[in-house]
């Protein structure tokens, strides 16, 4: 698969919506190159915002101006934007309801060299919490566009988490893409993939390699977190015998976690999730860190296998 920047067709989303005519403020912790919203600074500085390095005081600052009937899209690390500014997320942002889009790059272990400090493996966990907050994680680029676009159109707040290095292409064409709504990427019957992220295109290959050893697994990418697709869902574990959740991040409190709890409630069905295992992340290539955490093609077609053998 061809790779490229999600960072940078946020940037390119912005700049593309504010063209349109959508009366979008955005603002940054003093990143926009890393984030890529330096490309939206340039096309439209009276309405870009750098909040130097203070991201509590950014959120703060959005929550104001969306009180204004505007639009806010707020940018930093995953770590930042809902670790260190997790309060004033809550409190002024989400308790208000207020149509703030924090859209946070960096997310997950591929950070890579950063390592651990910089490394978010609990933003899901933190952000779905929140009552009210939607949380979306695209697969790529093409669809880090369409999730920029619909999180402009929807009322409220909204997490969206993108990763630091170009990522595979899952699609080369635009698809149907709506918060709330997960995508079937492949067809199958026996086991269902569950992903999200950069997990959609290992899901993808690992799916591929149980193709030829007779086994049809259905690939989904299920990019929004909260709301889940909880009929697609149903229909995962209602025709197949079962489903690997495939995520980058902590096993905890991520798209695993949800998964599980909506189907134990509804249609109890053997799940395995695959992501990282409790520990927090250390420095290294990002792409090699999946691996070292058993993030791969590999260890999903393993998951299979259990399910089906079990």
């Amino acid at each position: 698969m061809d790779k490229a920047s999600m960072r940078k067709a946020y940037g390119q989303a912005l700049v593309s919506l504010a063209k349109r005519g959508v009366d979008i403020v955005v603002l940054d912790a003093d990143l926009s190159k890393s984030t890529g919203t330096l490309a939206f600074a340039r096309e439209f500085p009276s309405r870009f915002f750098d909040m130097g390095i203070s991201e509590a005081d950014m959120m703060g600052t959005a929550a104001g101006i969306a009180s204004t009937g505007k639009v806010v899209f707020a940018s930093s690390f995953a770590i930042f934007a809902s670790g260190r500014a997790w309060e004033q997320v809550r409190n002024t942002i989400a308790y208000s309801k207020f149509n703030v889009k924090i859209v946070a790059t960096h997310g997950g272990i591929t950070v890579g060299e950063d390592g651990s400090s910089h490394q978010c493996i609990e933003d899901f966990a933190l952000m779905r919490v929140i009552p009210g907050m939607k949380v979306v994680a695209p697969a790529d680029a093409t669809t880090t566009k369409l999730a920029i676009f619909a999180a402009a159109a929807e009322e409220g707040p909204i997490y969206v988490r993108l990763l630091r290095p170009e990522v595979p292409v899952v699609y080369l064409d635009e698809p149907m893409f709506e918060i709330g709504k997960g995508i079937v990427v492949r067809k199958g019957e026996d086991v269902a993939i569950v992903a999200n992220g950069v997990c959609v295109s290992i899901a993808l290959e690992a799916a591929s390699l149980l193709e030829e050893e007779g086994i049809s697994a259905k690939v989904v990418d299920l990019h929004t977190i909260k709301p889940l697709d909880e009929g697609l869902l149903l229909e995962c574990a209602e025709e197949t015998r079962g489903i690997v959740v495939v995520e980058e991040h902590n096993i905890i409190g991520g798209l695993g976690s949800a998964v599980a709890e909506f189907l134990s409630c509804v249609s109890p069905t053997r799940i395995i999730r695959i992501g990282v295992r409790d520990e927090f992340g250390t420095s290294g290539n990002g792409f090699e860190l999946l691996s070292h955490y058993g993030i791969t093609k590999e260890r999903i077609v393993l998951a299979a296998k259990e399910i089906l053998n079990g």
